[in-house]
């Protein structure tokens, strides 16, 4: 987001762009999500509730669930969501390797989508300071070319550590014969996007700093259009398509472990 808060005409009109994307990808995970809790609740009648079409429904079951099982898993809802959710400790029991490619991917992804919505934040509230004059008052870090300096060190690192869970899961997929037998089309889709998205990444920060990634090309104003297209296939895949694909499942798998309070 880094390229969209600039003082031309043209980062503007880009900027406005990557609004239009936020939001209609925001809209299209909305109506995704809101297919898939009307499924889920129609799916509720197996847990002795009524039939019905409503999205309330699974979220009205899924709390009776939470309150059932705390009587049958000794074990709270924070333990579950720390231990099984963000750690994922029963994928670690059953292999410590597919462990760490999913923990690298799922916590190098999380971050750095944290880091880009502070990004985008701070940008969104530089600009609206200067349209209304208040920009000047706005605190050092306030800036996006300090907060992005501020970010550059930790996006490096969680962008490799996501790089690192990626190049295992194609290993994974390509070498391992039983992942290989059992690998299908949505699974090969998420692994090439994941490695589109981040190589992406690399490659518009490396035109714009000179470094590495920068795969030899030494003109700065490739960057902007660069860093659009790794942040529009970004939203594109990583919130629009989320509900109508198998990354449901970093959605899905959460509720059912609070629902089980950890158990299977």
């Amino acid at each position: 987001m880094e390229y969209f808060a600039g003082v031309s005409d043209a980062l503007r009109l880009t900027f406005v762009q990557v609004m239009i994307m936020a939001n209609l990808s925001i809209g299209i995970f909305i109506i995704g999500m809101y297919i898939n809790l009307k499924k889920w609740g129609m799916g509720s009648t197996g847990y002795g509730q009524q039939p019905s079409g409503s999205i309330l429904a699974f979220p009205r079951m899924l709390v009776q669930q939470m309150s059932e099982h705390a009587h049958v898993h000794n074990q709270s809802v924070l333990e579950t969501f720390v231990l099984d959710i963000l750690f994922q400790r029963r994928i670690l029991r059953r292999s410590p390797l597919r462990w760490f490619m999913h923990f690298t991917i799922f916590a190098g992804w999380m971050i750095l989508f944290v880091m880009s919505l502070a990004m985008f934040l701070v940008e969104m509230i530089y600009m609206i300071g200067e349209e209304v004059g208040y920009a000047h008052s706005l605190p050092a870090f306030m800036s996006p070319e300090v907060f992005r300096e501020i970010l550059s060190v930790p996006n490096d690192i969680f962008s490799y550590i996501l790089l690192t869970g990626i190049i295992i899961a194609i290993y994974r997929r390509l070498f391992v014969a039983k992942v290989r037998e059992s690998t299908i089309a949505y699974d090969s889709i998420l692994l090439i996007g994941l490695t589109v998205i981040t190589i992406s990444g690399f490659v518009a920060d490396g035109i714009r700093t000179g470094r590495f990634w920068s795969l030899g090309i030494d003109d700065t104003t490739l960057a902007p259009p660069m860093a659009l297209f790794h942040v529009v296939i970004s939203l594109l895949f990583c919130i629009a398509y989320i509900p109508f694909s198998k990354y449901i499942h970093m959605i899905a798998i959460p509720l059912a472990l609070l629902a089980n309070k950890g158990g299977e």
